[in-house]
């Protein structure tokens, strides 16, 4: 009701008279006039834009000044605010949290209506949501009193995101891509928060602003504005009979601390049973005794092959060869043309397990496939067919323009190598050199060999030079080879 008249108040009981500044009329009749505000939450809440004063009745009554500045000292708990509300916009919404509870994080554009200590999401527009509600329409809404309301870049990605947590440990994000539209939002909502907020505080806590004159002394409101007026109490949910700001915020930042502290166990727990489960891991010689891993051929260092086979040259390098020879001396661009890689792996595969196979079967008929995972084996040496240390040595040999000399100098270098680096070179370029006695159905020369095999039997061992030098370097050293192999490698001439 707005606008009641309340006089004679000297007649009931003893009570001194109550006396409202700026409603005194200036005759002494004690009539007070006091305005009441409905409010839109279930229950009826008693609220007065300004101070009723109480006078001391051992006091002798003193003038009461009309000056607006006076009149704003008496105000009920400090200046009220104005509650915001916003009848509604489309903003992006995400329910992270409920009751605790993580929940997956999923945008939705939803119209947002704030009330004056709710906050409701309707699935689409309705202009009549603050007064008829149709059905299938009734929105979620979270109450404002005690919410945590906080700007957040930790929660996603997208920018502009405001994060609300509830005093229940609900959480939400709302966000727009337009920054005045959500700081608009983020002040009212905080404002809202914070308004509902004080008024249960200062509910809960048995200060309801009424005063004695002159006196710091509080006086209960509903045990004496409720007996003299008979007015309605609040409503048992509303925010002003909740449980003080104070101790609810220590509630929630209890339980948020929980969670917290229990995330962190359960990292803790994850890491020692990774710890444990890495301690107890058995060797990779035990893996290998046991023969559930196997020594691999591809990748492992030809001098390992050595003592494994029990030969200098390794067991596929020759089964490769003998296949190629068989039936592939005049296939058209061998060893330039690349095979179909998922049957090289299939095939690598295969020689890893150490497995039985063979290269004459139908799944290899396709030459190229055996040619590109010879190929393999040696870009995959942990050390290239020309051993680094000799890389440097070999370039600079063939730097050198006397004929003969460069021979010697590079013979000599070969006797260098290790057994099995030697033998296995040998065994690849006189496979080589049957290759250039079927260059007219082949169409592969020297130089096309070079360029193939250059860059896959050496490299320097630190990239620190330039790679297009070193690439011609490599491909003359290998052409050089290929041409002098019989005087090299002491092979008879074809």
């Amino acid at each position: 009701m707005a606008g009641a008249r309340i006089t004679n108040l000297q007649n009931v009981g003893k009570q001194p008279p109550l006396i409202l500044p700026h409603q005194l009329t200036g005759a002494a009749q004690g009539t007070v006039q006091m305005r009441i505000k409905s409010s839109q939450s279930s229950g009826e809440r008693l609220s007065q834009t300004k101070s009723m004063v109480l006078q001391d009745p051992d006091l002798p009554p003193k003038p009461i000044s009309r000056h607006r500045r006076n009149q704003s000292q008496h105000n009920i708990g400090g200046a009220a605010e104005t509650l915001v509300v916003l009848k509604g916009e489309y903003l992006n919404k995400a329910k992270i949290s409920d009751g605790g509870k993580k929940l997956r994080k999923n945008w939705a554009s939803t119209w947002v209506v704030l009330e004056t200590d709710k906050l409701l999401f309707y699935k689409e527009s309705k202009q009549e949501a603050l007064t008829n509600l149709k059905p299938g329409c009734s929105p979620d809404g979270v109450d404002l009193c005690g919410v945590v309301v906080e700007w957040t870049t930790e929660r996603s990605s997208r920018k502009n995101v405001v994060q609300i947590t509830t005093s229940s440990g609900s959480e939400f994000l709302l966000q727009a891509d337009n920054y005045p539209t959500i700081c608009k939002w983020h002040d009212a909502i905080k404002s809202t928060a914070d308004n509902l907020s004080k008024g249960a505080g200062g509910q809960a806590s048995g200060k309801p602003g009424i005063q004695r004159a002159n006196s710091t002394e509080y006086l209960p409101r509903h045990g004496l504005l409720s007996k003299t007026l008979s007015l309605p109490k609040p409503a048992p949910d509303s925010p002003c009979t909740k449980e003080p700001e104070h101790r609810r915020s220590l509630i929630f930042k209890s339980s948020k601390l929980t969670y917290s502290m229990s995330d962190s166990a359960d990292k803790i727990g994850v890491k020692n049973r990774l710890k444990k489960f890495i301690s107890r891991r058995p060797s990779m010689k035990t893996l290998q005794e046991k023969g559930i891993i196997k020594d691999r051929v591809f990748g492992c260092h030809l001098l390992a092959l050595w003592e494994r086979e029990g030969t200098t040259v390794p067991k596929f390098v020759r089964q490769c060869v003998e296949a190629v020879e068989k039936r592939g001396l005049e296939a058209d661009g061998i060893y330039r043309v690349s095979g179909n890689l998922a049957t090289i792996q299939k095939l690598r595969f295969l020689v890893d397990q150490e497995e039985e196979f063979n290269l004459d079967d139908s799944q290899w008929e396709d030459i190229h496939v055996v040619t590109g995972a010879l190929k393999m084996f040696f870009r995959e040496l942990p050390e290239p067919l020309f051993p680094f240390p000799l890389f440097e040595l070999f370039v600079e040999a063939i730097k050198t323009k006397a004929g003969k000399q460069k021979v010697q100098v590079i013979k000599k270098l070969v006797l260098q190598l290790p057994k099995p680096n030697q033998d296995t070179m040998r065994v690849l370029f006189r496979h080589l050199q049957k290759i250039l006695t079927c260059s007219r159905k082949n169409l592969m020369s020297t130089q096309g060999i070079s360029i193939v095999f250059g860059p896959t039997l050496m490299w320097p061992e630190l990239d620190c030079g330039n790679m297009a030098v070193n690439m011609v370097y490599q491909n003359q050293i290998v052409e050089f080879i290929l041409i002098e192999s019989p005087e090299i490698f002491g092979l008879e001439k074809k």
